[in-house]
């Protein structure tokens, strides 16, 4: 049996499964002074902004906008689309279903401040002399833990290409004091169950009264389904317990498919929502 993944301690980066991209640094271009020859842009507004990466960590990219817009049109191959964050209240554009999952993913346990999709373009050198190449990571999130830059992309469509971009953008992150990660794949039963808790994250109220009782009888050694069906309404009460996993009131373990046989237990230091 895997080791407990309780909710309410897990970072975001539990729920998923790092892809190294440490094999595409062989043919990237990092002799003395490279931060000062590539540079990084971004937009705030019309405006579009550039620096090298030298000066990156002084410029304000995390209040930027998207620097390229998100297109919806007949036939294409991805499914682009709009995530609302409780984290930030607003909406986050994705464009594809695997990035949706990582804004949940940073929703529910990143302690979000902030978050920029499609965020800047880096253009960096290669060894085999060719011209600068261009890469837009996929989010840059602002957390209170650090600012993460995020890639994502399925590893089994990874290729050596890719791995290039996706180490340059982890060069430009350790040049700035930032987190880099690529996510390629995630814990098996993390999707489902993120799915699921998110059904209930907006605010939702109680006028049968049922949180009190539910989070009493939390650490009783129930499970799911039994501390629904001891409330007065289980349908109800089955919508508050996501509601609570959601925002740490109550904890689950994410090692395990969330069900009705899920042991539900009080959440040390969890944030009321």
């Amino acid at each position: 049996m895997p080791e407990p993944l309780w909710s309410y301690r897990v970072s975001w980066t539990d729920l998923i499964v790092p892809v190294g991209v440490g094999q595409g640094a062989a043919g990237l271009d990092l002799a003395e002074n490279w931060p000062r020859r590539w540079s990084v842009s971004w937009r705030s507004g019309r405006a579009l902004d550039s620096c090298s990466v030298w000066d990156l960590a002084q410029s304000p990219v995390t209040g930027a906008d998207p620097i390229r817009g998100f297109s919806w049109r007949r036939g294409q191959r991805h499914r682009p689309g709009l995530e609302f964050l409780v984290s930030t209240g607003r909406h986050h554009g994705f464009e594809s279903l695997e990035e949706a999952r990582v804004l949940l993913a940073l929703d529910f346990a990143g302690n979000v401040l902030d978050v920029v999709s499609q965020p800047l373009k880096i253009r960096f050198g290669t060894t085999d002399g060719r011209r600068p190449r261009d890469h837009t990571p996929d989010f840059l999130a602002v957390t209170r833990f650090g600012v993460w830059l995020i890639d994502v992309r399925p590893e089994p469509l990874i290729r050596d290409e890719d791995r290039e971009s996706f180490a340059a953008a982890a060069e430009v992150a350790l040049a700035c004091g930032w987190h880099f990660v690529l996510v390629g794949r995630w814990r098996e039963h993390v999707p489902a169950s993120l799915d699921a808790l998110s059904s209930q994250r907006r605010p939702l109220s109680d006028p049968l009264g049922l949180r009190p009782g539910l989070l009493d009888s939390a650490g009783r050694g129930l499970s799911f389904g039994e501390l629904a069906a001891a409330s007065r309404c289980e349908p109800v009460a089955r919508a508050l317990l996501l509601h609570l996993i959601w925002h740490r009131r109550l904890g689950v373990d994410l090692s395990a498919p969330l069900a009705d046989s899920s042991i539900v237990v009080p959440a040390v230091g969890g944030v009321s929502p």
